[in-house]
Formats: structure tokens, C-alpha cells, sequence
């Protein structure tokens, strides 16, 4: 009676296991493949590429492959009975599961989709903050009133002795002011815009000096067709006007934008008085600001390298493009 017993509880656990080993390969082990195929490969390559064709065919070959290592799995786990299972059950066996790996694929799609979505919104709230506050920054330190004071008692100068010239001058600080108060508003603007606006920038700073070699301002490449997050190098650059007193040096400031078919570059040196060296850093829109902005609006895709040393101060930002 003991042995009987014994011999049934045996049986019994071998029915157990061999359940849980069928439930495993008929459905945890397609539906593990199936979901995370789907999760990390598929909705990626429709992000990147937005064919709806090779989404469906990548589905399908996901559900496919996750069905057929099912059912191999059940067809070894049975033994002796493989090679009859094989012939008899195979395709049974793989439309079933076939059916199950679809719906998990598409339960993991859907899932993705609604992370990625919601991740989305979170990242344009934060870049909306970011350039509110870096809009703000930018009008409170580029066009203070110290500058917008200078700049128009400049031009007051030149309207006795060149009111042609001096109308032009009006003209530039009448267009920068639009260019900030309404053509930054969007996430890109054309690199053309953006250049034209720095041209009229630092024409306005040089009517503060008679030195015509006191900027230096250069452009390798074309902008055409290319565009850029609106107010990127301005920062730097009016930081470098700033704080740059002596206007009787020589290339005091070294403005080079170079543009290529993979990236976007700016370098931005400045000379300064050897006691005004540590201040740079702290003063007009701040390096962490600006820093914060780039990260939000060209996540690893930009390379901003800053340094300070003896009189010189430099900036270089890559932004690719390609």
C-alpha cells in the first residue's frame, strides 16, 4: 500500500513538472522573446525608420521565432516522443503559439509606445522651462541696459555725422530685438537666420570701438538648407564682448562658425585683463544654464569644451547635424 502510494505521489510530481515545463515552453519562454523583441527592437526601428512595413514584417518574424523556440522546446522536453511530435504537431504547435507571441508583441508595441510617449512629454515641459529661463536670461544680460545705453549713444554720435550710417545701426538693433521677442519661439530655426542675427550683433558691438581689428568674425562652409536651436552661440559670444574691456587689443575676440555635413562648430575666444579672469565665468548667462539647455535640446549629440587660461578665454561647442 506504502509503495503504491510512493509510486502515485512520484507519478504525480512528474505530471506536475511535466505541466510546468509545457507551460514554460507554450508560453513563458515565446511570450519572454516576443515581448522584449518587440520592446527593445521593433518600436525602436519604427522610431528610427517610420515604416510601417518593415514594423509588420519585423513583428511577424519576432512572433514567428518566438513560436517555433517554443515549440521546440516542448517537442525535447517530451523524449521519446520528439521526433512523432515533430511530425504531427509541429505546425499545430506553432500557429497556437504563434497566436499568443502576437498578442504579447503587441501588448509590448503599445506599452512602449505610451512609455516613450509619456517620457516625451516630460522632456518638452522641461525644455519649455529651460528656454523660457534662458530666454529670460538672455534679454536680462545681452540686452541690459547697459548695452542697449551704449549702443544707442553710439548711434546718436553717428546721426550728426552719418545719419545714413547711423539709420542702418537703428535698423540692426530694431531687428535683433525681433529676432528675440519672435523668431526665437520655435524648437529650430534655419542656421542662416541664426548667423545673420550674430552678424548684427557684433556690428553693433564694433561701432563701441574704432579698433577694425578688434573682432574677428568667420564662417567656413554653408548654412544652407541647415538648421539649429534658436540663440545657441549667442551666449557665448556676448559673454566674450563683455568681458573684454581693452578694445585697442588686436583680434580681442575670435568669432569662427564652421559648418560641414556632420556637425556645426563655434569657437569663441576672448582676451581679458589677467585680475578679470576668474570672473568671466560667473558673469553674463551662465555656463550651467546654457549647459542645462544643450543637454535638453542636444542630448549626446553636442560637445561643449570650455576653458580659461592666463588671459585667454575659450569656448568650443559641436553640435552634430548629421
Amino acid at each position: 500500500m506504502i509503495g503504491l502510494l510512493f509510486k502515485n505521489n512520484t507519478y504525480q510530481e512528474a505530471q506536475i513538472n511535466l505541466f510546468f515545463k509545457y507551460l514554460f515552453g507554450f508560453a513563458l519562454l515565446p511570450s519572454f522573446i516576443s515581448f522584449y523583441t518587440s520592446y527593445l527592437f521593433v518600436f525602436p526601428n519604427y522610431l528610427k525608420d517610420k515604416s510601417r512595413y518593415k514594423t509588420i514584417v519585423y513583428s511577424f518574424l519576432s512572433s514567428l521565432v518566438s513560436a517555433f523556440t517554443g515549440t521546440i522546446f516542448i517537442s525535447v522536453i517530451d523524449g521519446d516522443n520528439w521526433l512523432y511530435n515533430w511530425r504531427e504537431d509541429f505546425v499545430e504547435s506553432i500557429i497556437s503559439i504563434f497566436f499568443i507571441t502576437t498578442i504579447i508583441g503587441v501588448i509590448a508595441f503599445i506599452l512602449k509606445s505610451g512609455i516613450t510617449w509619456f517620457n516625451d512629454i516630460k522632456l518638452k515641459e522641461a525644455l519649455q522651462q529651460k528656454n523660457h529661463e534662458t530666454e529670460m536670461a538672455l534679454v536680462k544680460s545681452q540686452l541690459d541696459p547697459h548695452f542697449l545705453f551704449n549702443t544707442i549713444n553710439n548711434i546718436d554720435v553717428l546721426i550728426l555725422k552719418k545719419p545714413v550710417e547711423a539709420s542702418e545701426y537703428l535698423n540692426k538693433l530694431s531687428d535683433i530685438m525681433r529676432f528675440m521677442l519672435y523668431e526665437t519661439k520655435t524648437e529650430k530655426i534655419l542656421l542662416s537666420k541664426e548667423i545673420e542675427y550674430i552678424k548684427k550683433y557684433i556690428e553693433l558691438q564694433k561701432i563701441r570701438t574704432t579698433n577694425s581689428s578688434y573682432l574677428n568674425f568667420e564662417i567656413t562652409g554653408s548654412p544652407k538648407g541647415k538648421t539649429i536651436a534658436p540663440m545657441i552661440f549667442i551666449p557665448f559670444i556676448e559673454n566674450a564682448c563683455k568681458h573684454t574691456t581693452n578694445k585697442k587689443l588686436a583680434n580681442a575676440i575670435t568669432i569662427i562658425i564652421t559648418i560641414n555635413n556632420k556637425s556645426i562648430e563655434l569657437k569663441c575666444a576672448n582676451k581679458l585683463d589677467l585680475n578679470k579672469r576668474l570672473k568671466q565665468e560667473n558673469n553674463g548667462l551662465g555656463n550651467e544654464l546654457i549647459q542645462k539647455r544643450l543637454n535638453l535640446i542636444y542630448p549626446k549629440e553636442h560637445i561643449l569644451k570650455i576653458t580659461n587660461r592666463d588671459d585667454i578665454y575659450s569656448v568650443q561647442l559641436t553640435i552634430n547635424n548629421g
